[in-house]
């Protein structure tokens, strides 16, 4: 089975996403883009449930400064896109994750993908 998690910086402590609002609103002349939402979505394949939730907990996210949920909420947003390594690129952060999961769990490695997920709120016209 493949689990999925979106972890998001809560407000006030997501530095990215304020750095892509102003990158969109002056490199892409975006004057109308009031927000933009950056999300780390995990995809986990290979492991139980149980340590599912222990990882989302602990390699993950940091409890104190994510928010963790398991749906993508999107309503009121006028675009939304992913970006990931192409297929047979080598994925730093996926790598890092199973390697800490496999650490965790003392069993075989699991699979690991990774994206970063833009949600832009405004209007792009």
């Amino acid at each position: 089975m493949v689990y999925r998690v979106y972890v998001e910086k809560k407000p006030g402590f997501a530095p990215e996403a304020a750095g892509a609002l102003a990158d969109f609103r002056s490199f892409l002349g975006l004057k109308n883009l009031r927000n933009v939402r950056v999300l780390n979505r995990y995809d986990v394949e290979g492991i139980d449930p149980d340590l599912f939730e222990q990882a989302k907990r602990t390699i993950f996210s940091e409890p104190q400064l994510d928010i963790v949920t398991s749906d993508m909420e999107t309503e009121g947003a006028c675009a939304v896109f992913g970006v990931e390594a192409l297929p047979g690129q080598f994925d730093q952060r996926a790598d890092s994750a199973a390697q800490c999961i496999q650490l965790l769990s003392q069993q075989d490695r699991p699979l690991v993908s990774f994206a970063r997920i833009y949600v832009l709120y405004g209007d792009l016209s």
